[in-house]
């Protein structure tokens, strides 16, 4: 039998994306029908991986040199669904990493984290798809590599991976993907709403789940949560957070109250 942490690392390190995405998926399904088993102890060596594995492209570049996306070009559209598959590429990535990277956590955090990196692959796989009837594929466009750098950041602390990656980075998506959705509702791309509308319910789940263990490390360790996020941002060089922020999906998400009132602070 296969056993999931060591599974994850070898799909991890696979290199072509949508056999990344059906690799994931056959996990995902076999672990539910009990065929693979989790060791939470074992201390896994990556033995010289290159991680994350990725196609030859798309080529990355600094956030800055990613062209603006249009609306009003065909070119334009699929740069910015581009853009998606690309996040959704690294978010598949940054889940298969909180799998294999850390032990000794409780068995749910490792299913939490394998049902997150199952949606992504959906996610990642029906933004591709819609990419590849407009004439386009993954790769066709050049990317930046701000999620992934943070994923970097934090290998050596669980708690900073819960913190600064979920609960800040793929947080963001909370805030970008509406306003992403009603560029498309108003020209009417119909599919392009629907795999959003799919992509925002599903990523509320995924910031609560970093949420949920956030605070499961913070009350382990009896740390206020404000304090621990707030020291964690200044260590790791966390972006800091500007709006518009979607606050109703964040509550959804899991953030408090004080949370909320301090954003962008």
């Amino acid at each position: 039998m296969f056993e999931l942490r060591a599974t994850a690392l070898a799909i991890l390190a696979s290199s072509d994306a949508q056999t990344k995405a059906s690799q994931l998926l056959e996990l995902f399904d076999e672990y539910q029908q009990q065929r693979v088993t989790l060791d939470t102890s074992r201390k896994i060596d990556s033995q010289d991986l290159i991680l994350p594995g990725r196609p030859v492209k798309p080529e990355l570049v600094p956030p800055k040199l990613v062209p603006k996306r249009r609306m009003d070009t065909p070119e334009g559209r699929a740069g910015l669904l581009h853009s998606l598959a690309h996040i959704e590429f690294n978010a598949m990535n940054l889940a298969l990493d909180a799998i294999w990277r850390f032990p000794d956590m409780p068995k749910e955090y490792y299913e939490d984290w394998l049902k997150v990196a199952k949606e992504e692959a959906y996610h990642f796989s029906l933004v591709n798809e819609h990419l590849h009837s407009l004439g386009f594929t993954y790769g066709d466009f050049p990317a930046h590599n701000s999620l992934w750098e943070m994923v970097e950041r934090t290998t050596d602390s669980v708690i900073a991976r819960m913190a600064l990656v979920p609960r800040t980075m793929e947080a963001r998506g909370l805030d970008a993907v509406p306003s992403i959705r009603d560029r498309f509702k108003q020209i009417k791309e119909v599919r392009a709403v629907e795999i959003l509308e799919i992509i925002l319910n599903d990523e509320i789940g995924h910031v609560l789940i970093g949420n949920r263990w956030f605070n499961f490390l913070c009350s382990k360790d009896n740390l206020s949560p404000i304090v621990a996020y707030r020291e964690l941002a200044e260590k790791y060089r966390a972006p800091v957070l500007k709006g518009p922020f979607n606050i109703e999906a964040r509550k959804q998400a899991g953030f408090t109250s004080e949370e909320l009132s301090l954003l962008g602070a």
